[in-house]
């Protein structure tokens, strides 16, 4: 059995975005990128099943929104350490 390889979302993209350009056959680029036909049929459609969010600025603030909330939680568990830390000594 051959090993699992973990794809990036960058790679999917860039195979997605050169099967949109039609350039290629679907075979020419599952050789080229060395991933089976479905797979990037797979991608196409689920990029282009997602492809409103780009303009629906609500999902921006949210995701925005959410990164803050992640670093914020971050720094407050940081600074409940340090506190942790000083208090013992």
């Amino acid at each position: 059995m051959g090993i699992r390889r973990k794809l990036t979302a960058e790679f999917k993209l860039k195979v997605v975005l050169e099967a949109l350009k039609e350039r290629s056959t679907l075979a020419e680029l599952s050789a080229k990128y060395k991933v089976a036909g479905s797979q990037i049929s797979t991608w196409k459609t689920e990029f282009l099943g997602k492809a409103e969010l780009v303009f629906d600025t609500k999902v921006v603030v949210e995701n925005e929104d959410a990164i803050e909330k992640e670093r914020l939680y971050a720094t407050i568990g940081k600074l409940q350490c340090e506190n942790d830390f000083l208090k013992k000594n």
